[in-house]
């Protein structure tokens, strides 16, 4: 229905497979739209754009424990609904509305990816789709990208990043103090 009132006010736009390439030529074939998509990504991705990097390591490694069950509910609680799902096509209610023992199997996992210290392959591929922002349509840099993760790595995410936000916290407060000397 939202998409019907949408095109109703903004009156019929033709959809086209049609896109530029580097050198501002159109072209329809799908193989070459999927490899200027990915040239695109993988440039936008891999971009170094950070020249002053300072070469101090921190580590909080033996102060950050495993996480315990109540941090995978919190974790579970952070992920946000009617998202889409990523490369493993499970939605975030699966677990927000799961049971006891799903909770449980998600904790093991977790668990067990933490003391292996070792992503899962699935986890390290994502689908990025590209979202229109404005301009020409047929010009690929005229959209962004989102990626779409697996539901399970956003769990794991979440409680790194509740778990490592205390110790960036005094490292950044150190670095402010050091800048200002």
């Amino acid at each position: 229905m939202y998409r019907g009132v949408s095109d109703f006010k903004k009156g019929y736009q033709l959809r086209t497979n049609i896109v530029k390439d580097e050198k501002c030529d159109l072209f329809r074939d799908s193989h070459r739209i999927l490899a200027r998509w990915r040239n695109l990504f993988v440039l936008l991705l891999n971009e170094n754009g950070v020249n002053d990097v300072r070469q101090a390591v921190h580590t909080a490694e033996p102060l950050v424990s495993e996480p315990n069950a109540f941090e995978i509910e919190m974790a579970i609680g952070k992920l946000k609904k009617h998202k889409s799902p990523g490369i493993d096509q499970i939605p975030a209610e699966f677990f927000k509305a799961g049971s006891r023992t799903i909770r449980y199997e998600i904790h093991k996992l977790i668990k067990s990816v933490w003391n292996k210290e070792r992503l899962y392959e699935g986890w390290k591929e994502l689908i990025i789709v590209p979202i229109y922002k404005k301009g020409d349509k047929t010009d690929c840099s005229n959209f962004r990208g989102i990626s779409l993760l697996s539901a399970t790595f956003k769990i794991l995410s979440n409680i790194l990043l509740s778990s490592l936000i205390p110790y960036a916290e005094d490292i950044i407060g150190d670095i402010r103090l050091q800048e200002s000397l």
